[in-house]
C-alpha cells in the first residue's frame, strides 16, 4: 500500500471500462477518465496512455477481456510505463491477475485516492484516518496475493512458513485496524464534548461542503482570513479547519472547512472520515460550495448530495453557493431561495452570501443593555458563556451591553432594559 507516486514521477496507462451491467458511479466515463488523470497528476504521476473498454459485463477474471489486456500491455511497453491505473474497481484476484499479465503494477482508483490521501494528511487525526482506509483496504488483497496456497492446502510444499505468514500477517493487520480504530473512537469522544459546549453557547456551526477543488479553502479564507493554501489541485485541503466570522452585529458562527468530495469515493475512506464528516449531521447550515465554471457541476452536486445523505444530513439547512461565477458560461447566473452566485477569488458576491446565512440562521438575537445588581455579578460570568458580550461598565450597577437570545433576554427579565413582560393574546 504504500506507493508513494511523488517519489519517482510514474508513468501510467489509465484504463477504464463502460460495462451494460455496472451503475452509473461504477462505470468509467470520458469526463471521469479526465478526472483519474488530474487525480494522478496531483499524486505526482503523468498520463502516457487512456485505454476505454466496452463490454455487456466485466469479465470475472481480467475485468476488461484477455485481448484488451494484451492492447494495454503493448501501449506499456511502447510508452515506457511502469503502472496502470483502473477508473473502476478491482477485486483483489483481478488486480492480482492484471499486474501479472501485464508486468507492471496495477492500482484501481480508491488506491490513488489513497495514496493522494496518505501524501496530504498533516494532522494526527487525518493521518489516522488514512491509516485505518489504507488497512481496510489491504486486507483483503493480502488475503488474495495467498489464495493459491489456501486452494492447495496441506498440498507438498505448502504446509509451514506460506500459511503461518498468511495467518501472521492477517492477524497483524486485524490488531492495527482495533487499534486506530479505538484511536478514532477518542478522536469522536473529545468532538462531541466540542460539540456539547458548543450547543450549550449556542454558537451556530456553518460547514462549507463541495466537490473536491471547488473553491471551498478560498471561501474559507477570504470570509476568514484563514490563510489555508488553497491551489487548483484535487484534494488541498484533508485536515478540517475552523474559524469564528461575523455574520453580522447580532449572529457570530463556526465555519469549518471539509474534505472534499470526488465520484466514487472509496468507502474505506467514508468510513474512517467519519469522525470528521459526522460534523456535518450536526452543523446548523451547509454551504455546498459548486464550481460553476465547470461543465460537470450538475453531476458533481449530485455527488455530493448523495454523500451528504449517506451521512444522514440530509435535514440541516443548506444554501447553495455557485463559486466561480467570474468563469460562468451561461446566460443567467444561478438564482433563486437559497442560492447564490459568488466569486470567492475576487469576493464578488460575499454580501449576499452573509445576508443568506444571516437570514437562515436568524435567531431572533438582538443587542440589548442590561442592568445587574452587585449581589447578581454572577450572572455575568454565564452572560460571556451563553451571549455576545460587548461592553461592561460598573457604576450604580454593572450595565452590559450584549446580544442575547430570546430565551436568555426571557430569562433575565426586569434586569434588560425597556424589557416588558410576554403576554398572551387572551391577556391583552
Amino acid at each position: 500500500m504504500e506507493q508513494h507516486i511523488q517519489e519517482t514521477r510514474n508513468r501510467a496507462v489509465l484504463v477504464g471500462l463502460d460495462a451494460f451491467s455496472l451503475s452509473r458511479e461504477e462505470n468509467a466515463t470520458e469526463a471521469s477518465m479526465e478526472e483519474l488523470s488530474d487525480l494522478l497528476e496531483t499524486a505526482g504521476g503523468e498520463t502516457v496512455g487512456m485505454v476505454m473498454q466496452s463490454k455487456d459485463s466485466p469479465d470475472p477474471r481480467t475485468f476488461i477481456g484477455e485481448g484488451k489486456v494484451a492492447e494495454v500491455k503493448q501501449l506499456v511497453e511502447a510508452m515506457n510505463a511502469d503502472m496502470v491505473i483502473f477508473d473502476n474497481a478491482l477485486s483483489p484476484s483481478q488486480q492480482r491477475v492484471l499486474s501479472e499479465d501485464i508486468g507492471v503494477s496495477v492500482l484501481d482508483r480508491s488506491a490513488l485516492i489513497l495514496d493522494i490521501f496518505a501524501q496530504r494528511a498533516r494532522t494526527r487525526e487525518g493521518r489516522l484516518q488514512v491509516e485505518l482506509a489504507q488497512y481496510k483496504y489491504l486486507l483483503p488483497r493480502l488475503i488474495g496475493m495467498w489464495k493459491h496456497l489456501e486452494r492447495q492446502e496441506g498440498a507438498i510444499g505448502t504446509r509451514g512458513p506460506g500459511e503461518t505468514q498468511l495467518e501472521s500477517d492477517r492477524r497483524h493487520i486485524h490488531r492495527k485496524i482495533s487499534k486506530l480504530e479505538g484511536e478514532l473512537k477518542d478522536v469522536r469522544r473529545v468532538r462531541a464534548t466540542q460539540r456539547e459546549r458548543r450547543i450549550k453557547n449556542e454558537v451556530p456551526v456553518v460547514a462549507i461542503v463541495g466537490y473536491t477543488n471547488a473553491g471551498k479553502s478560498t471561501l474559507l479564507n477570504k470570509l476568514t482570513g484563514a490563510e489555508i493554501p488553497a491551489n487548483n489541485r484535487l484534494f488541498d485541503t484533508l485536515d478540517t479547519t475552523t474559524r469564528t466570522l461575523e455574520i453580522s452585529d447580532t449572529c457570530t458562527v463556526l465555519l469549518s472547512d471539509t474534505v472534499g468530495f470526488i465520484r466514487k469515493l472509496p468507502h474505506h475512506l467514508v468510513e474512517a472520515f467519519k469522525a470528521t464528516l459526522e460534523e456535518l449531521s450536526f452543523a446548523d447550515l451547509l454551504l455546498h460550495v459548486i464550481d460553476a465554471s465547470n461543465e460537470e457541476w450538475r453531476e458533481q452536486a449530485e455527488v455530493v448530495d448523495e454523500l451528504i445523505h449517506e451521512l444522514g444530513a440530509d435535514q440541516t439547512p443548506r444554501i447553495e453557493v455557485f463559486n466561480k461565477c467570474d468563469r460562468w458560461t451561461g446566460d443567467i447566473r444561478p438564482h433563486g431561495e437559497n442560492i447564490v452566485s459568488i466569486s470567492a477569488k475576487t469576493g464578488e458576491g460575499l454580501p449576499e452570501l452573509l445576508a443568506a446565512i444571516d437570514r437562515v440562521l436568524d435567531n431572533g438575537a438582538r443587542r440589548v443593555t442590561i442592568h445587574l445588581p452587585y449581589d447578581k455579578g454572577g450572572i455575568l460570568e454565564r452572560l460571556y458563556q451563553e451571549a455576545k458580550v460587548e461592553q461592561v461598565e460598573y457604576s450604580e450597577t454593572i450595565d452590559v451591553v450584549a446580544v442575547c437570545t430570546p430565551k436568555i433576554i426571557g430569562q433575565l427579565g426586569p434586569l434588560v432594559e425597556g424589557w416588558k413582560p410576554h403576554k398572551e393574546p387572551w391577556e391583552e
